[in-house]
């Protein structure tokens, strides 16, 4: 089973957004998946692309070919494709990144490199996608809390 962060708890039980961990697994095998595109899967189709390991060279070709199949199955259109990082931030535990600092500062917290370091790669992802402008930022002081970093 699948761990969801709880500042997800509004809509995991629906999958009607894509979680984060989903969102991880995208960026790691460089593909845009549209939340309209994701609104036309069913729930199975949905809960595989949670559930489907994407850690491995391996495993990150396959869940890269499934995701592609799926999205060309319900649009008729194949995906974007995103350039993959070779060194992507939420790897690099001894860095935080401005975005973080900035965010953060935001939100009257300072994260700590030690706060960083132990944190998992998905919970620094989580909170580099949060702390992006553009972005809808309301869940990052919940995922700060849920992180403990206070």
């Amino acid at each position: 089973m699948a761990d969801f962060f709880k500042f997800e708890a509004d809509f995991v039980d629906s999958l009607r957004c894509i979680p984060m961990q989903v969102r991880y697994k995208l960026d790691t095998c460089g593909i845009k998946l549209k939340l309209s595109d994701w609104n036309q899967m069913n729930q199975a189709e949905r809960e595989a692309l949670v559930e489907l390991p994407c850690t491995t060279t391996a495993e990150i070709q396959s869940y890269q070919e499934y995701i592609q199949q799926l999205i060309v199955n319900r649009t008729g259109t194949l995906p974007t494709k995103l350039p993959i990082e070779s060194e992507p931030a939420w790897l690099d535990s001894n860095t935080i990144p401005i975005s973080i600092q900035d965010k953060a500062q935001e939100t009257g917290v300072i994260v700590t490199l030690s706060q960083w370091e132990n944190l998992s790669p998905l919970q620094r992802f989580a909170l580099i996608k949060l702390s992006r402008s553009g972005h809808e930022n309301k869940n990052f002081p919940k995922a700060i809390a849920e992180f403990n970093i206070v």
